[in-house]
């Protein structure tokens, strides 16, 4: 509309500024644009596009068919072999995040990872969003046989109609040693409550003892927990940084994104840390020792996510130790530490 109005293919503040709207929504859309300029946050509403247009084109396409490009028999929940090995494919940009977050390496202009001498094995079983169980499944058990000892999962969901086939996996990576870390969520619900695949509670209300679930903390005390973060004393184990994490992406450059699938792998790239010094370490204990080490919170008060409202911008107020099992966020320091002890 703007482009329209102004005739230019690219506009400034000033250039909205000037002109002079010939009817109210030309008008009201001006202001709006003069306050996302101003507010420098023309990047978050060119993702939210992308985001809607990506809805609208795959996940609520009923028309659309790309069942050809997998290969699989979609009936048969515990098929394994199909796929391909096309991981550069389209809409990377959110593993190549999280991956950097694990293990980048230093190049001058770059970021450092966690954990420099992170191996890093790239299995991509979430396209766009909304995976599928049977794909989960598959790409845990892939991990696990091809050596995998940290399974990173930025991913989730609130419905899983195959769970027992997600289970079977996950029985299978906690048998093998394999320490898997999983990313809360970001729609501000206690997952004490609300339903949140995967997780670490089989269907026979048995836990698996190799599991983390990691919600994300912010940039300081009085922001100690994202607003976008899901919280459960029960469900999440640990906090970690996952508000403006600067990382790795697709095109050789570099970007701060938020969310707890930030979160994780900041844990999982403690985990690599602590498994590349101590190498005996059981998956067990390098779950104990990261929530034990993680540094405690919990009667700082802090604003519960999704409790704000247009009466009570401020929201309500809780304390952080509520929020998950440790009250606590983690960190990699404390954790040699207490490695060196246990060693």
């Amino acid at each position: 509309m703007m482009k329209g109005a102004t005739g230019k293919d690219t506009y400034t503040v000033e250039d909205l500024k000037a002109l002079e709207p010939k009817d109210e929504m030309t008008a009201g859309f001006r202001e709006m644009m003069v306050q996302v300029l101003e507010a420098g946050l023309v990047e978050q509403l060119d993702a939210w596009r992308e985001h809607v247009e990506d809805q609208m084109q795959y996940s609520y396409n009923r028309e659309l068919d790309t069942r050809q490009i997998v290969g699989d028999n979609y009936a048969d929940p515990r098929e394994r072999i199909y796929g391909n090995n096309h991981i550069d494919g389209p809409k990377a940009e959110h593993g190549t995040h999280v991956a950097g977050i694990i293990g980048a390496t230093h190049n001058e202009f770059g970021i450092n990872g966690i954990s420099s001498t992170a191996k890093l094995m790239i299995v991509r079983c979430v396209p766009g969003g909304d995976e599928r169980d049977k794909d989960v499944a598959n790409a845990i058990r892939y991990a696990v046989d091809n050596g995998a000892k940290i399974i990173n999962m930025s991913f989730g969901k609130s419905y899983s109609p195959n769970k027992d086939v997600v289970d079977e996996a996950v029985r299978y990576a906690e048998s093998k040693g394999v320490l898997l870390i999983h990313a809360a969520g970001n729609d501000s619900k206690n997952i004490d409550k609300a339903d949140n695949f995967p997780n670490k509670k089989y269907l026979d209300g048995k836990l698996c003892s190799t599991w983390l679930e990691v919600g994300a903390s912010g940039s300081s005390k009085e922001a100690l927990v994202a607003p976008f973060s899901n919280y459960g004393k029960k469900s999440v184990d640990v906090f970690a940084p996952g508000v403006e994490v600067y990382s790795t992406m697709t095109g050789d450059s570099y970007k701060k994104e938020s969310g707890t699938s930030m979160a994780a792998p900041v844990t999982a790239g403690v985990a690599a840390a602590l498994w590349s010094y101590y190498p005996n370490l059981t998956a067990q204990q390098v779950k104990e020792i990261i929530m034990k080490s993680a540094v405690p919170y919990k009667k700082l008060k802090v604003t519960l996510p999704g409790s704000e409202t247009e009466e009570k911008p401020e929201g309500k107020k809780i304390a952080f130790g509520s929020l998950s099992k440790t009250g606590a966020v983690v960190n990699l320091y404390q954790a040699l530490l207490m490695a060196e002890k246990m060693k």
